[in-house]
């Protein structure tokens, strides 16, 4: 059954809401982005499927969201929040994943080295405003330094799939997904398909890591 836990951070008190799994190999830490929270359908469906495979699942909601506001801070109060969090996502002693969707991804990719994480795993990896192509931030994703998995949808406005530069990471593509995943009732594949595009690939990811 799920569980919450309050945490005291230097960025005010977030939430985490654990999904244990019966024999736990790692623990998956993955945040929303900065329009939403953990209700997000990528995040419920890891949080779902994972246990069942071996990984913990704990759902973090940043202070900003805990605490009512509706925009996000700036990146430099987000990696505050992340880092305040990781003591408690560590506590099980195990491998911990370090995730987010969109501007969590962000979050991830920028203090996983520093925090010691064992993979990351960036949903909707924000690789630069719609539009605006040349504002690339593709450095933070290349800078993760640690086995890195990008999920990404074929439609997203912050970056497409084919935009992303050659690196060390892996990528998998959601057919006609927009930034929240979410397919046109018109594509192939239905949302319950797109769904397990993602939840298959995270399950096989994690089996290569250990």
């Amino acid at each position: 059954m799920p569980s919450g836990e309050t945490i005291e951070t230097d960025a005010g008190d977030a939430r985490v809401t654990w999904h244990p799994a019966e024999k736990a190999r790692f623990v998956l830490a993955v945040s929303h982005g900065a329009g939403g929270g953990i209700e997000a359908r990528d995040l419920q469906a890891l949080a779902a499927v994972l246990p069942t495979h071996g990984v913990t699942v704990a759902l973090v909601e940043q202070p900003w969201r805990v605490a009512g506001k509706k925009v996000a801070p700036a990146p430099k109060t987000l990696d505050i929040g992340w880092r305040g969090i990781w003591p408690a996502v560590a506590k099980p002693g195990l491998p911990v994943i370090s995730g987010g969707r969109s501007a969590g991804a962000r979050v991830a990719c920028r203090t996983a080295t520093e925090l010691g994480a064992a993979a990351v795993l960036a949903l909707s990896f924000p690789l630069h405003p719609p539009g605006r192509p040349e504002k690339s931030r593709a450095h933070e994703l290349l800078g993760a330094g640690v086995p890195t998995l990008v999920v990404q949808g074929g439609n997203d406005p912050f970056g497409k799939p084919a935009e992303f530069p050659k690196g060390d990471f892996a990528l998998v593509e959601v057919p006609y997904g927009d930034h929240g995943f979410a397919v046109p009732k018109r594509a192939e594949i239905t949302q319950e398909q797109a769904l397990e595009i993602i939840t298959g690939c995270v399950v096989e990811w994690t089996r290569t890591l250990g």
